[in-house]
């Protein structure tokens, strides 16, 4: 492993511009009937193009076998080690909806969700509730105090929010109240320290509360809080590679990502060709851009094969405009793989293109998993994404005398 330390060593700017194109939850895995995947169903003729001019491969955000969150997924993107650098989902959700953070602070990420009569949950999203009721909602939650604590509740989107504990003595040290599938009761949160058994009573104190107040509000009866954490004050992106840095994304998390590692978020509009028209606008300002759409991820999640298919075509058509900017630079891959047939985040290998002046192509001739398996990056750690993005922007000293 590269150690962050012998990055910034050998980081030296240069005029070069890069441009990270992360598609949330790219790979997936065929359906049976056409031994095709998504990527490998979709007419992509654009990226197919693109792939034939680069150099391919297969990352693994995390390690062989382990499905990774997107934020472990991202943060390997960025080049953190994501099994050295954990960091919270709370964290991020708190960061993704400009809130401020403080030190001690613990906050935890929560879904809405719905349970039946016997307690046991039944949809984990609350039928993906539509973020205009989720703050409704929140404002139920508001009302709940604890004493010794400050408890601030926000919506991040659709079904998604956030909650933050302020006060002395509390430890992020806590299990999650996510059961991760239906059919089962919500979980106790239980301390994973001596020191964080107060903590532990408040949270659940706190759900308690929270479910008396969304007890007649079905779909929405229950909320399964994840990811407790404290800000972890990660090295930024600009003190370890030189770089300035800037973020396009929709979604609250991704803009929180991109705050943990020092990227300016830049405010665009909700469709990928308004992102792109923001890049276009602040091009000149900024040396590296991570640029984030979720739709194929959530197509994935939701089960639904034909419409991560269309995603990925829609993604395609857009791919003219974003070359259009000229990068020196540019990586298309995915923080993680959601394929449809299991309908969530999972361990297999993602697809990964590598475009830049500064390299030979490689063979390959289509963008889909297994035409990348056979491109010339191999099967390769997601975390090497910076260093290789650097190397061929010129951004990179020699090694060594």
């Amino acid at each position: 492993m590269v150690s962050l330390e012998v990055l910034r060593d050998l980081a030296t700017p240069a005029p070069s511009k890069l441009l990270l194109f992360v598609i949330d939850g790219l790979g997936g895995l065929p359906l049976p009937d056409t031994d095709r995947t998504e990527l490998e169903t979709a007419h992509t003729p654009n990226l197919d193009a693109l792939a034939a001019r680069s150099l391919c491969g297969l990352s693994i955000p995390v390690a062989l076998g382990i499905s990774p969150g997107s934020g472990p997924g991202h943060l390997a993107l960025f080049g953190y080690d994501p099994l050295t650098y954990r960091v919270g989902r709370g964290v991020l959700s708190a960061l993704g909806v400009g809130f401020p953070l403080e030190p001690t602070d613990v906050a935890a990420r929560f879904n809405f969700a719905t349970v039946d009569a016997q307690g046991r949950v039944i949809d984990r999203r609350a039928g993906r509730l539509p973020t205009e009721v989720n703050r409704q909602l929140v404002e139920r939650l508001r009302t709940i105090q604890i004493p010794g604590v400050q408890i601030f509740v926000e919506t991040e989107s659709g079904h998604r929010g956030v909650v933050i504990f302020r006060g002395e003595g509390l430890s992020d040290a806590l299990t999650d109240s996510d059961p991760q599938r239906e059919g089962l009761p919500p979980l106790p949160v239980r301390p994973l320290t001596p020191e964080a058994q107060r903590t532990a009573e408040i949270v659940n104190r706190f759900i308690a509360e929270a479910a008396a107040r969304l007890k007649d509000a079905h779909p929405a009866n229950m909320i399964l809080l994840r990811g407790f954490a404290r800000h972890p004050n990660l090295p930024t992106l600009g003190d370890l590679y030189q770089l300035r840095a800037a973020a396009v994304a929709v979604y609250p998390m991704y803009k929180g990502l991109a705050r943990l590692v020092g990227m300016t978020v830049l405010p665009t509009g909700e469709t990928l060709a308004d992102q792109i028209a923001t890049l276009r606008q602040h091009w000149a300002a900024f040396d590296f851009f991570y640029l984030h759409t979720k739709g194929a991820d959530t197509a994935g999640e939701d089960g639904d094969f034909a419409r991560k298919v269309r995603v990925l075509e829609e993604i395609d058509q857009q791919l003219p405009a974003l070359l259009d900017l000229r990068p020196d630079v540019l990586v298309i891959t995915g923080d993680h793989s959601t394929p449809a047939v299991l309908r969530s985040h999972s361990w297999h290998p993602v697809p990964y293109l590598l475009w830049a002046a500064t390299l030979a192509p490689d063979s390959v001739t289509a963008f889909g998993e297994r035409a990348c398996a056979q491109g010339g990056l191999g099967l390769f750690p997601a975390v090497a994404t910076m260093r290789l993005m650097l190397a061929h922007g010129l951004r990179l000293k020699r090694y060594g005398a």
